[in-house]
């Protein structure tokens, strides 16, 4: 079965189409118009081995918010429904990723419940380009929103801007593809206690 989310969402403000393909082999096609944002999506895509179209067209004549903020929406509806009935998962993932003087560590269980847990360091240059720094954290609220997954992403130390977000997105790519992995050994299985994830 494949594996496939596609969401096209339209507000006043937005309009994204976001496809991913959870058993790709990490071709992307983004274009956001934010720069930096694209390069991030890129890094979620190549490094979770996710087939990965994200087209958005927003206001960017006002600032990135609105376009960044609707697309991360988009891109966790889409995930949410690649992910199907999630039988044969694995379910649990966790990656720890350096860039330079940086490092991200990210744990992810989807689980169905939304909860993000998030620190990186204070008093990182404000803007990366025209993006926000503080927009991290917003992408993985509203991510983890529409995914409906527990997400746990820590830096605990690094200087550079760039790269603290970078290893964020390339840490959370790995934890990702970790736990949307089908399992050879639980195959039909519905990894819960519960009966429902």
């Amino acid at each position: 079965m494949s594996r496939v989310g596609r969401v096209e969402r339209t507000t006043k403000e937005t309009s994204v189409l976001v496809e991913i393909d959870l058993d790709g082999t990490g071709r992307t096609d983004i274009a956001t118009g934010v720069g930096f944002y694209d390069h991030m999506l890129d890094q979620l895509g190549r490094h979770g081995l996710f087939d990965l179209t994200v087209k958005t067209e927003g206001d960017l004549h006002i600032d990135s918010h609105h376009t960044i903020e609707d697309t991360a929406l988009a891109l966790g509806a889409a995930f949410r429904q690649a992910l199907g009935d999630k039988v044969g998962i694995y379910r649990f993932g966790n990656c720890t990723v350096p860039l330079d003087e940086s490092l991200a560590q990210v744990t992810v269980d989807l689980s169905g419940r939304p909860y993000l847990v998030h620190t990186e360091p204070e008093n990182m240059a404000p803007m990366i380009g025209e993006y926000d720094v503080t927009m991290t954290r917003h992408i993985l609220e509203s991510f983890v929103a529409q995914a409906q997954i527990a997400l746990h992403v820590h830096v605990p130390y690094g200087r550079n801007a760039h790269h603290i977000v970078e290893c964020q997105f390339k840490a959370l790519a790995r934890a990702l593809r970790y736990a949307s992995e089908r399992d050879p050994r639980a195959a039909g299985i519905l990894p819960s206690t519960k009966g429902a994830l």
